[in-house]
């Protein structure tokens, strides 16, 4: 069943409780969360790393005051969607859009559900920027979101500047993109390159059962961090 029959299905039989909850009952048609906001079963983590892109990336369409067709597109791209579940991810991306919930809330909410899982919100970001980048341009109000985004996450400025050097052109320095500067011996550059390789590697995803989404962010990743070191490495032989 894709993630969609999930959500939708008679049978979903869950609730997460909070925002997330209450935007699963009304994509569902009913309302499944108690007020007190209950969780009434395990929620999958291919259900919370998805409504939590949706609710997230729903509510940055708007920080740069405007909000387009390309951006529920670009989300599309970002999330394995069949072309039979597309209305379902516009219609859950309208509801998102119109809850009175702000983004911090969803943001709190995965970071407490996600706990144990810091690699899906660090995916969760990486798919937030791919789809900040639908009209061509991440702008600055969507940076700003992001980087609030990152700390409710419970990152720091250091791994968010990594983060963005990877998004946005920044076509002099790749060793920020590695979370590394250009003070460091080209041994301790290798040493991190490889560490981040081993973390990143798309391998690991699936390993970990973790849905198609973060497997296909974590391939972009991957690549951003290949092509930084392929820079370091070229301009360090040349040297």
């Amino acid at each position: 069943m894709s993630i969609w029959g999930k959500l939708g299905g008679a049978g979903l039989g869950l609730a997460i409780g909070g925002p997330i909850g209450g935007l699963l009952g009304a994509f569902a048609g009913h309302y499944l969360v108690d007020r007190e906001g209950a969780v009434f079963g395990p929620a999958p983590r291919d259900v919370v790393l998805t409504t939590g892109l949706v609710a997230l990336s729903a509510k940055m369409a708007r920080a740069d005051g405007v909000v387009a067709c390309s951006e529920v597109e670009a989300f599309s791209r970002v999330v394995i969607v069949p072309e039979e579940d597309r209305p379902n991810v516009e219609r859950l991306f309208r509801l998102a859009q119109a809850t009175t919930d702000g983004f911090q809330a969803y943001a709190a909410q995965l970071a407490k559900l996600l706990a144990d899982e810091p690699c899906l919100l660090e995916d969760i970001v990486d798919g937030l920027f791919l789809i900040a980048q639908a009209d061509g341009a991440v702008h600055e109000k969507e940076i700003g979101y992001l980087r609030e985004v990152s700390r409710i996450f419970g990152k720091d400025d250091e791994w968010f500047e990594a983060v963005l050097a990877r998004h946005v052109v920044m076509p002099d320095d790749p060793y920020r993109v590695l979370g590394a500067n250009r003070a460091m011996s080209f041994p301790e550059l290798r040493r991190k390159y490889r560490e981040l390789v081993l973390e990143h590697h798309p391998d690991r995803e699936i390993a970990r059962g973790l849905p198609p989404e973060a497997v296909r962010i974590a391939n972009d990743r991957l690549g951003a961090i290949n092509a930084a070191w392929e820079r370091i490495e070229r301009e360090r032989k040349a040297a």
